[in-house]
């Protein structure tokens, strides 16, 4: 398994380092990956995102899914990456969220429906990556009150909240229809707002940082 940890200690940190990592509020990072099988990729072999979980109406954040596709396709050692929608649209209904296979067992039978295995392979698709996850807030509080009056008006207080970013990336072989592993990202973010007269957000970019970690470690997970 190998374990990728970031975190900031304030002690540690030198004034302008301290004001630096506060402007952009304070993070906490783990990236971790589990490897069932070898992996690997060929000349021509792509790679698509799909969302795993839909409760709640929440089909893992579709700007989280862009920010991986995104991140992951992106530079000198990019992967080609299909956008799930065009891959969905061309395998409509084998990959709907009702009819998509719950785990790679279904593989088989889905790959024997006429065309199914065609156009996957013309479209070059070696990977599925099944990204389930979201970002939510756990905890927040403060004080912020904002007033207007005939000389002028102001906020004065501080608030602060903490959002959670959870994130697991299933990656399948559609070579050997088998489960390479899994990614996950675990990151947790503390923004601030104070307020003296003016209020100066410092926020937290949870979810940018599990995008980032997530996808560098994906990357090096499938071409390895």
């Amino acid at each position: 398994m190998r374990q990728n940890k970031s975190m900031v200690p304030v002690k540690a940190v030198p004034l302008f380092g301290l004001l630096t990592v506060c402007l952009a509020g304070c993070v906490t990072s783990r990236v971790e990956d589990a490897r069932e099988n070898v992996t690997g990729l060929n000349a021509g072999d792509s790679v698509v995102i799909m969302a795993k979980s839909y409760h709640q109406g929440n089909a893992t954040e579709s700007k989280y899914i862009t920010c991986i596709e995104d991140a992951l396709g992106r530079g000198s050692q990019g992967l080609r990456v299909i956008p799930r929608q065009q891959f969905v649209d061309s395998l409509f209904p084998w990959f709907e969220p009702r009819t998509a296979p719950a785990e790679t067992k279904g593989l088989t039978k889905l790959m024997e429906r006429p065309g199914v295995s065609k156009i996957v392979n013309d479209l070059g698709v070696r990977y599925i990556v099944w990204l389930d996850g979201d970002t939510e807030t756990v905890a927040q509080g403060g004080s912020l009150s904002c007033a207007a009056g005939p000389g002028g008006g102001g906020c004065f207080g501080f608030a602060w909240w903490q959002k959670d970013a959870d994130y697991e990336a299933a990656v399948w072989d559609l070579e050997g229809y088998e489960s390479a592993g899994t990614v996950t990202a675990d990151v947790s973010g503390t923004s601030f707002l104070p307020a003296l007269v003016v209020p100066i957000p410092l926020i937290a970019r949870t979810q940018a940082a599990a995008c980032k970690g997530l996808a560098q470690q994906l990357r090096a997970f499938i071409i390895q």
